[in-house]
């Protein structure tokens, strides 16, 4: 199959997030007096949206009120932070350059936030990626496949045409209930064991793999 459209996740697939989202939520658990967590900690907790990462990173009997101040002073800091030590992977660039001088049409759906996915993708990606899909207000986050249907149709592109490349189970989820093929990735936040327990089809060790495949 020759594919067209290329649909990125962000966090673990194109960008090294984790110190910078490891340092914004443990600000905002040490300024209300919760327990810090390790790198390794919040790679696990990493895939379902901010919002699901504070909800992880918190104790369990938290009530709402209390959360939702804990998650925008989160918010408030990341925003601020999240160039500080996030990098592209290794080769990253050099993969979509070649994408897009090949003639694919490129796109990010992150459950990020909105406004970060999109001032990130324009500071480490400048004019390579066509589209880029974060989450604003009451979205849907991954795996629901909106964002993914959205993007195909706005790219004017097909399901057969179009493949997931991410770093997560959620990815292959996402993937899966968008009715499109999916590689996974496996210098991200999740190992290859646990990639394949959860059905990864294909798993690519390094970005520039992926050219062989498409």
């Amino acid at each position: 199959m020759h594919y067209e459209t290329i649909i990125f996740d962000l966090d673990g697939t194109l960008l090294n997030t984790l110190d910078d989202l490891t340092n914004a939520v443990n600000y905002a658990l040490k300024i209300h007096d919760f327990p810090l967590h390790t790198l390794e900690d919040i790679r696990n907790f990493i895939g379902n949206g901010t919002r699901m990462l504070i909800k992880r990173s918190l104790p369990h009997d938290v009530n709402n009120e209390l959360y939702e101040v804990v998650y925008k002073d989160f918010l408030d800091y990341y925003t601020k932070h999240s160039f500080d030590y996030t990098r592209p992977y290794n080769n990253i660039v050099c993969l979509l350059t070649k994408l897009k001088t090949l003639g694919y049409k490129i796109a990010i759906i992150s459950n990020k936030n909105d406004n970060v996915t999109n001032a990130m993708q324009k500071k480490y990606f400048p004019n390579l990626i066509d589209i880029a899909i974060g989450t604003k207000n009451f979205s849907k986050v991954k795996p629901n496949p909106e964002s993914t249907l959205q993007v195909i149709k706005t790219l004017k592109s097909t399901k057969q045409k179009s493949i997931f490349v991410g770093d997560s189970e959620v990815d292959i989820q996402t993937a899966k209930n968008a009715g499109i093929s999916c590689i996974s990735v496996s210098w991200g936040f999740r190992s290859k064991t646990f990639l394949l327990d959860h059905n990864a089809e294909i798993i690519i060790d390094n970005p520039l793999e992926l050219l062989n495949l498409i």
